[in-house]
């Protein structure tokens, strides 16, 4: 999401910093270009008039046409007021007295049921217990989706043939099995109708949630945000989630609800995985869109995946020199579990650029080197110099690639080795690293 938008941006602030000083008529052209550019990721009309006067306000200033420096002012002040548009982020508020009732509202398609696990999930790690209760009677195998989210990630559903029994029995059941949260993934149309918001309406009288999530689909654009308008107006919202975010989504439903619609996003689905939920921080996605990177998000993706026994283990065997294919598979699957590589330098300073160059087949060459490796034997992976012409031949052929690129791996695994060694005797050092103590 925002790929385009995040290249034109970056096209108009290369042309300002080509500026020794900025005048009136040069503001204006660059915020006719950031105009332009913002219609195109498909944000609101009056989102982008509002948003463009106050940079026009703030870009006349005195800070601003007096700066030695006026393209990196102007970036600070298209920084700030993106956050301000995206609004504050806001975690979940939890009742007085558990269990809390959190309703997901949303389309067909949107991804509520999905999303139900991903916040259970969530409240997990921060060491709550969640019950997913299934509160879709229309759709066809909406509860056994649920029940098979529930059995995958070791949660209890609850589920019952009476919709309007379900407050009631579902807090029963929650203090049975001692949750927290209740979570309702409720019913949903294909499009906004006179049957569903009732219904609706009429389940967030018996349950009174302390939350009450939209799950909004990012690819839908503007229509997204007239959707959320219609469920403010006839439920009322407490918070948004933005499902599909990894995907082609222009960004114009991101930049546009929270202003339009009054309500704070809460999350971000950033992938079909348990896994892939983030919560939503305003700053973090203004640097990203503006090519900063997002270094935080990507330590706590980290922390999340890294084990630390293992990292342990990986750093000694780095002081000794050694490392093998084994080390380079088990690397490969833990950097897998983080999200895409395109993703992954997104969050990267610098690397922004970079990462839209990524492609779909780039991501497939990571698959094509684990194919390679795991047509290995275990003895050949430990020790690649066993690896001879004959053996090279038939790990390509299990693997279904090619010898040259058989060949390709060994070589880079070659180099790689040759830089841990020296890492190991202490002659390379990488920026901030504490020498390593000789063996």
């Amino acid at each position: 999401m925002f790929e385009l938008l995040s290249e034109r941006l970056g096209q108009i602030f290369k042309k300002l910093s080509g500026h020794g000083r900025l005048g009136e008529k040069d503001i204006d052209e660059a915020l006719r270009q950031v105009r332009i550019a913002l219609l195109e990721a498909d944000v609101n009309l009056q989102v982008v008039r509002n948003f463009t006067a106050r940079l026009r306000q703030r870009a006349l200033g005195a800070d601003v046409l007096e700066s030695l420096s006026p393209a990196q002012q102007i970036i600070k002040i298209v920084r700030e007021e993106l956050i301000s548009v995206l609004g504050p982020g806001a975690p979940l508020t939890p009742a007085p007295h558990p269990p809390s009732v959190l309703m997901l509202v949303g389309l067909q398609g949107a991804g509520k049921t999905t999303t139900a696990a991903k916040l259970a999930l969530h409240l997990r790690r921060q060491g709550q217990h969640a019950l997913l209760v299934a509160a879709d009677p229309y759709r066809p195998a909406a509860r056994e989706q649920l029940e098979v989210l529930g059995r995958q990630l070791n949660f209890p559903v609850y589920s019952s043939g009476d919709v309007t029994d379900l407050s009631r029995g579902a807090v029963a059941r929650a203090k049975e099995v001692g949750a927290s949260w209740l979570i309702f993934d409720t019913a949903g149309r294909l499009h906004v109708d006179q049957e569903l918001m009732p219904e609706l309406k009429e389940l967030r009288t018996r349950l009174s949630p302390s939350e009450v999530l939209l799950v909004v689909d990012a690819m839908t654009g503007q229509e997204g945000v007239k959707v959320a308008e219609e469920f403010q107006r006839a439920v009322g919202l407490t918070g948004l989630v933005l499902t599909k975010v990894d995907g082609d989504a222009r960004g114009g439903v991101a930049l546009s609800v929270r202003e339009v619609v009054g309500v704070p996003i809460k999350f971000l689905g950033t992938g079909e995985k348990a896994e892939a939920l983030e919560p939503f921080h305003p700053d973090r996605l203004a640097s990203r869109i503006l090519g900063m990177g997002d270094m935080l998000t990507l330590i706590e993706k980290a922390e999340e995946v890294w084990d630390e026994k293992k990292a342990r283990e990986m750093e000694h065997k780095l002081k000794e020199g050694r490392f093998d294919l084994e080390d380079f598979l088990g690397q490969m699957r833990e950097m897998k579990k983080m999200g895409p590589l395109s993703s992954l330098l997104g969050m990267v300073p610098g690397l922004s650029g970079l990462a839209r160059q990524i492609s779909p087949a780039d991501e497939g060459r990571v698959k094509r080197v684990e194919a390679i490796i795991l047509s290995m034997t275990p003895e050949e992976r430990r020790n690649s110099q066993s690896i001879d012409g004959s053996r090279r031949r038939r790990i390509a052929r299990g693997s279904g690639t090619s010898l040259q690129e058989v060949n390709q791996l060994l070589n880079q695994l070659r180099e790689v080795q040759k830089m841990v060694i020296a890492m190991g005797r202490g002659k390379i050092r990488l920026p901030g690293m504490p020498r390593l103590p000789m063996k």
